[in-house]
């Protein structure tokens, strides 16, 4: 169903059953999925592609120009995945020609009230975004997630699968898979354990997990040192693979 005061451009396209409310504005070169809804007043830019089974609440603006002053109009895009739910107020942007002038959300992500989403940030699958949570441009986060309402993530900041942000938190260095933030002290306390036994992991992972947290930081080891000793827990828990290819990337520096 297509409300009659909404306004679709000519090259958007559109799949099956798809539901757009009162006053929604449906851009150039638009693709929108099958069984998607948009409730009132939802804005799609231009060059946005979007999966199948989306849910967008009212007044989110998908697909904008970034705030970015060195953005002059170039084409880029933004691609969303499968089953994601968008609440009220949520803002996505477009990528830039600075990095590879895409955005891209995974599926069956929740974001909610007022979440945003800046520029050329990669996001994974399975993850939520609480109230107000705020996501600088290129950062990288993986699956399984947890950003607590109002964090505030800083640029190029990388987020590893199955971390958890609490709420508040102001995250201005990487944060390795698996890692609890504090949202008041801004720095690592522990593994994310109750997130890891709601996604099945055996109890004998969890406390894997926690060795190679004590060697990341209990036991005042260098990066590289922790890295070789991660790399022997691995042997026996492929789940730490991912760490060890995190903390292996040269990028702003991990949480200490």
């Amino acid at each position: 169903m297509i409300h009659s005061s909404a306004i679709i451009h000519p090259s958007a396209q559109l799949g099956q059953n798809v539901s757009i409310g009162a006053f929604c504005l449906v851009g150039e070169n638009v693709i929108i999925g099958d069984d998607c809804v948009l409730e009132s007043h939802v804005v799609i830019k231009r060059d946005t592609s979007i999966g199948n089974n989306n849910h967008f609440f009212q007044f989110c603006s998908i697909g904008e120009d970034c705030q970015d002053k060195k953005y002059a109009g170039e084409t880029t895009t933004l691609e969303i995945g499968d089953n994601n739910v968008f609440r009220e107020s949520c803002t996505v942007h477009r990528g830039t020609t600075q990095d590879q002038r895409i955005t891209k959300i995974g599926s069956n992500n929740l974001l909610m009230v007022n979440t945003h989403l800046a520029h050329d940030c990669m996001v994974g699958d399975n993850n939520i975004f609480a109230n107000n949570a705020t996501v600088a441009g290129h950062v990288h986060i993986g699956d399984f997630v947890i950003l607590g309402g109002m964090t505030a993530v800083h640029q190029f900041c990388h987020l590893g699968s199955h971390c958890f942000t609490g709420g508040g938190a102001v995250i201005l260095r990487d944060v390795p898979p698996y890692v609890m933030v504090n949202g008041l002290k801004h720095v690592p306390q522990t593994i994310n354990a109750e997130g890891l036994k709601r996604r099945g992991f055996s109890s004998d992972s969890i406390m894997q997990i926690k060795r190679a947290y004590k060697a990341l930081y209990r036991q005042n080891n260098t990066i590289a040192e922790a890295i070789t000793a991660i790399q022997a827990l691995a042997q026996t828990t492929p789940e730490l693979d991912i760490l060890v290819d995190f903390l292996s990337q040269p990028n702003r520096g991990i949480i200490r």
